[in-house]
């Protein structure tokens, strides 16, 4: 059974066609929103951090919203293996034995990202010129920075009216802020596709950013205060870029997407559209994606999501998540055998 997919756009087809597959023709690399899903390709990262990027000497270009920015920000510190196995236990042993409150959700989450951090993470991250991290996170308008959770509800359902209509509508509802490096040859600097505000990424402001960026309406309560910008109310990246879908007219090299699905919702109201799947912009990208027969064959014959808290107890979801992630090691293997034996051709698919 092959657990993981190839798939290319049409500039990276031809381009890994040409020269097969070396991490040096790679400029960008994604990481998704999705709650929990990042566990099921959790075995794909470690590879990727720790030893396909090993070796990196040119700036990467990383872009992530939600969990897919904790997930980066594992990659931009000093040792990203260590990182990345403490964001999997952090996360995975959250615990709720109750409905939880915004409150008790956001400490836990609190929780999450000093873990990831540890001691010396925060300042890895903004010192890494390697590594060059975008984080996304929105900024509410409107009903949606209302104080209660009535004018939100009130404010997401307009949003998502909108939104169905014209994804541009978004720019009604929230301002997308990218928190990086600021560095002036970043392909992420003049997007244009939705309003958006670019901010310098701190260690002053590096907590309240991977806060907010993870931060779920209605889950969590906003975050309320970052350093470097106005104040307001700051919630989940992925709202605007769920999965992503950002025209890169500067962008050189490819873009690789370890992701846990074959296509991509541009924001997370998209999630029910199937007519609105991002394909344009991904020319240039290659997607690492587990197989339907690989999903099928993990537990409960799916990858992990936000509704394992509320349908299995805290100890059965822990034990499916902590056999995910060991399973997910097969996709890691399986990619780095196709690059020893140069076999990739006989993988690569058509985006």
């Amino acid at each position: 059974m092959a657990a993981l997919r190839l798939l290319a756009g049409k500039t990276a087809f031809e381009q890994i066609e040409q020269n097969g597959i070396q991490q040096s023709m790679f400029n960008q690399l994604f990481a998704a929103s999705g709650g929990p899903k990042w566990i099921g390709v959790a075995g794909l990262d470690k590879y990727l951090f720790s030893e396909f990027f090993s070796d990196r000497q040119a700036p990467l270009y990383t872009m992530g919203a939600s969990s897919g920015a904790w997930r980066l920000s594992c990659l931009a510190q000093k040792n990203p293996l260590e990182a990345y196995h403490r964001f999997e236990d952090y996360y995975i042993d959250q615990r709720y034995e109750t409905v939880p409150s915004r409150q008790e959700v956001t400490e836990q989450v609190e929780r999450i990202i000093a873990g990831i951090l540890g001691a010396n993470g925060a300042m890895d991250i903004v010192n890494n010129r390697i590594i060059q991290s975008h984080f996304v996170v929105c900024k509410a308008k409107h009903l949606n920075a209302g104080r209660s959770k009535g004018k939100l509800a009130m404010g997401l359902a307009a949003t998502a009216v909108s939104n169905a209509v014209s994804r541009r509508s978004l720019a009604w509802h929230f301002e997308r802020l990218v928190f990086s490096h600021q560095q002036v040859k970043s392909p992420f600097s003049q997007l244009s596709d939705l309003p958006t505000e670019h901010a310098q990424l701190t260690r002053s402001n590096i907590n309240q950013v991977l806060l907010a960026t993870g931060s779920i309406p209605l889950l969590l309560s906003p975050v309320t205060q970052i350093n470097g910008v106005s104040d307001g109310h700051y919630y989940d990246g992925g709202i605007t870029d769920y999965h992503f879908d950002m025209p890169l007219p500067a962008a050189e090299g490819l873009s690789l997407y370890p992701h846990f699905y074959p296509y991509m919702s541009p924001g997370w109201f998209d999630k029910s559209l199937k007519w609105r799947r991002a394909k344009k912009h991904y020319h240039n990208a290659l997607i690492l994606a587990p197989t339907p027969e690989f999903i099928a064959s993990l537990p409960y014959q799916k990858i992990p999501d936000r509704e394992d808290f509320k349908k299995l107890d805290s100890d059965s979801r822990i034990a499916y998540w902590r056999e995910s992630v060991k399973r997910s090691e097969q996709l890691a293997i399986e990619f780095a055998g196709i690059i020893e034996n140069q076999s990739v051709m006989s993988h690569l698919e058509r985006l």
